[in-house]
């Protein structure tokens, strides 16, 4: 089974292991948390929970 990433768009390969199941993935790609239901190896539906990139910080410029 194959889902797309709804952050970034990428194609993440769930395999069989994912054909019935309620909870939480993350891409590989972008760290974008979603939420998957799936039954019978059909994708019921997927909601982009949160960024993988939430929280993070950059440090400020130094100006010299």
């Amino acid at each position: 089974m194959n889902v797309n990433c709804l952050s970034c768009g990428h194609s993440l390969d769930l395999r069989e292991a994912y054909d019935h199941y309620r909870g939480q993935i993350r891409c590989f790609i972008c760290g974008a948390l979603l939420t998957l239901h799936s039954e019978d190896g059909q994708v019921i539906s997927v909601v982009l929970s949160q960024s993988g990139r939430e929280g993070v910080v950059s440090a400020p410029e130094r100006t010299g």
